[in-house]
């Protein structure tokens, strides 16, 4: 990596409007490049500091994967079994079918698989009103659960029978319920056991509806048009947490630059720490690095999220064809981003890992430019 690019293409993005960021790079546990700038308030008093918090959003979805394939490796869940098997109110879900304008709803083809959800074909969608949702927080309010809002996510159809297509969508949210009852514990005191406490990631938990009074956290902002130029501040709201109770697996924790990397590595250097916690074993690294998508799943990932060259397999993009996008980065490496422009590079054919924090929501920019410069830099020779 050249350090020096590295530090002046993010210097040029506060020249650019972006607020803050923060970079931290690591090799077999090493950090070899650490790079933050900007401030973390609109007022511009506060630099943004090393221990700064951000909404992670979709990057929770690395975390609940984790926790899954934990399971797995234990022999106490399978990406075969049905979701029906955990959660029975998926036992009977429909799909919806369109045929000259007419909708009827079908039984699936084939039930929801735990494979199906870890790779976003399971035929659900992001609406965050969708289904019985509105009907179960109408009835319990803040005390509506993960499982019970979950539950009520199977009254909706499906969009398409699972395993036909890619659909970025609640599919996470659903793996956290089934891990809280394969594993008997509530998701966050999961990751917490299993994960966080492991690592010493003692910045991350999760975030509420809103989340004004979290010490620590960044301001967040907001892109208007998807211009880098015209970026405000809005409230620290995370609209997927879907109360104060819910444990959103697919968008709902906090964290830091730090606690992230710490995860990131550990990944990166076959599921162990740089303090000899291991979380995950070679063989379930190795799968998070495999393509589960084909056909039209493959040719929607990149069509319609713009992932070219990219496959997605266990809730993570894994490039596949790097001449395809003439990207210097190795074929095979793998990781996610989040709503408010984060992002995590995860090699572990090289033991390296990138974190990248921001807090701008809205900001297309961030998935289809910094998040490609990120990734080339991250390769460049010295």
């Amino acid at each position: 990596m050249n350090q020096e690019k590295m530090t002046a293409y993010l210097d040029s993005l506060l020249a650019a409007g972006l607020p803050s960021y923060d970079v931290e790079v690591r090799r077999d546990h090493e950090v070899i490049y650490r790079h933050r700038g900007g401030y973390a308030d609109a007022a511009k008093t506060k630099p943004v500091a090393e221990d700064q918090k951000y909404l992670m959003f979709s990057m929770t979805k690395i975390q609940t994967m984790t926790a899954v394939m934990q399971l797995v490796e234990q022999g106490k869940l399978s990406l075969d079994d049905e979701v029906g098997t955990y959660l029975p109110a998926f036992r009977n879900i429909k799909v919806r079918e369109e045929h000259d304008g007419v909708v009827t709803l079908a039984a699936p083809h084939t039930p929801i698989t735990m494979r199906h959800l870890v790779s976003m074909q399971s035929g659900l969608d992001y609406d965050l009103h969708r289904g019985g949702i509105d009907r179960v927080k109408s009835e319990n309010g803040d005390n509506a659960t993960t499982r019970e809002l979950v539950d009520a996510m199977a009254e909706a159809p499906l969009l398409f029978h699972p395993g036909e297509h890619y659909l970025y969508s609640l599919s996470h949210d659903v793996a956290a319920a089934v891990v809280e009852v394969v594993s008997g514990e509530r998701f966050g005191d999961y990751l917490a056991e299993h994960i966080w406490k492991p690592l010493g990631m003692n910045s991350t938990g999760f975030a509420k509806p809103m989340n004004d009074d979290l010490p620590g956290l960044c301001e967040q902002f907001f892109c208007e048009e998807g211009d880098i130029a015209k970026i405000r501040p809005m409230e620290s709201s995370c609209d997927y947490q879907l109360t104060r109770t819910y444990q959103s697996g697919g968008a709902g924790l906090y964290s830091c630059t730090d606690d992230y990397a710490k995860l990131a590595d550990a990944i990166a250097c076959g599921g162990v720490g740089a303090n000899g916690a291991r979380i995950l074993k070679p063989e379930t690294v190795a799968e998070f690095q495999q393509n589960f998508l084909s056909g039209d799943s493959l040719a929607e990932i990149r069509k319609n999220m713009g992932r070219y060259g990219y496959g997605y397999g266990i809730g993570m993009q894994v490039l596949l064809d790097p001449a395809e996008i003439g990207s210097k980065a190795p074929a095979g490496i793998f990781g996610w981003d989040g709503a408010a422009g984060s992002l995590a590079i995860m090699d572990a054919k090289n033991h390296l890992s990138l974190v990248f924090t921001m807090h701008v929501r809205n900001c297309g920019y961030a998935y289809g430019v910094i998040h490609p410069s990120l990734r080339e830099l991250l390769y460049e020779e010295e």
